[in-house]
């Protein structure tokens, strides 16, 4: 599921554990011409968006998401929790009661096919940054909801991935469970994390747990000239610097909900520095990159469209608003008109066969979370 790269010394090759999620194969896309002036988008077709996504991804019997329009097996386990997240951005858009039943349905449904959320089980779960997506969910679904039993859950998924995943030697995160790296995809949904669960319980141990590895995040992650995020710090080696748009939507994330809760200034100013490097190092003529070539990686913009937002919401920097619609705009002019399906190459038209639930997941969340202009 992800790719491992192991450490040699010296003079022999030097390499890293990385984070970003494992290819499943490549499939050709169409590249025809494109129209570059997208009309913006409405209320209605966010509704739309995710009413197609729904109609060609979602299995109502297992009440979580299929990896492709064959709809011929389930959605990795890590992204359900993303999708997760889109269902409650559209509750919070549109206040319909029958979002909310899928809100509970969804976690019904991971409950059904992941042994009750036992995080014990090291056969369901087999990394420790499959656990913190799902520990994030349910604590903002707790939030969302009231339903204490998420909460506890979130607590139970937390306490566990903490316990055999902090190096209290060393401080940080270890994303997989033989400690081979560090990894931003532990470390930052971490502080996310605990922060939720500090605003829920008011546990001054949550907020604690947060600062220590923000603050290890920030030294060992973070090119503090750039806001570039490093994917991975293994051992004393160099930071592993692979650019992915979820590390650098956590990254913002963690320093946004820190920011909420402490109103210092430096928060805010990283979560800034981060989006400047994505807007203007990671995008091709303002689009944002087009990550997962048939694999599991076509979700990692729906994660940063989901703290990107929380950037211009939470933290008031509406200057990033246009550039966002932009993105959104032209995926969404580019999207297959039969089908309403949008894709992770925001540039070129969506394919019209057989397309993954990740690829075609980024353009419907932000459309969730960004108003129309």
């Amino acid at each position: 599921m992800k790719k491992v790269f192991y450490v040699m010394a010296m003079s022999m090759l030097i390499t890293a554990v990385s984070c970003s999620k494992g290819a499943e194969g490549t499939k050709p896309v169409d590249t025809k011409p494109v129209d570059t002036t997208p009309t913006s988008f409405t209320a209605a077709d966010a509704t739309t968006a995710y009413t197609a996504f729904n109609r060609y991804f979602y299995n109502a019997s297992a009440r979580l998401y299929y990896s492709t329009t064959r709809r011929d097996g389930l959605a990795a386990i890590w992204t359900q929790a993303i999708y997760w997240d889109m269902a409650m951005n559209v509750y919070e858009r549109t206040k319909d009661p029958a979002q909310m039943t899928m809100i509970n349905d969804m976690y019904q449904g991971g409950f059904n096919q992941y042994d009750g959320y036992n995080w014990d089980n090291t056969t369901t779960w087999f990394i420790y940054d499959d656990m913190m997506w799902w520990v994030m969910a349910l604590a903002r679904a707790n939030q969302l909801t009231g339903n204490d039993v998420y909460l506890q859950k979130a607590k139970a998924g937390f306490n566990r991935v903490w316990n055999g995943s902090y190096d209290p030697a060393n401080g940080g995160m270890f994303w997989d469970f033989k400690h081979s790296g560090k990894n931003a995809c532990i470390n930052y949904p971490t502080v996310i994390a605990a922060m939720r669960l500090y605003k829920i319980t008011g546990d001054a141990s949550y907020l604690d747990k947060a600062n220590s590895i923000y603050a290890w995040s920030k030294t060992n992650l973070m090119e503090a000239a750039t806001g570039r995020i490093a994917d991975h710090k293994i051992g004393n080696n160099p930071p592993g610097y692979e650019d992915y748009t979820y590390n650098q939507g956590t990254a913002i994330g963690a320093a946004i909900a820190l920011y909420k809760e402490t109103k210092e200034v430096s928060y805010l100013d990283d979560a800034k520095l981060v989006a400047g490097y994505t807007q203007t190092k990671m995008c091709s003529n303002g689009l944002l990159p087009a990550e997962g070539d048939f694999n599991e990686q076509g979700v990692l913009k729906a994660i940063f469209a989901q703290y990107m937002m929380q950037l211009i919401t939470d933290g008031g920097q509406s200057q990033y608003l246009d550039w966002v619609r932009s993105n959104i705009n032209t995926g969404w002019k580019n999207r297959d008109t039969d089908r309403n399906l949008t894709f992770r190459n925001y540039a070129i038209h969506c394919p019209t066969g057989d397309i993954q639930s990740y690829e075609a997941s980024s353009i419907v969340t932000f459309m969730q979370l960004c108003p129309p202009k």
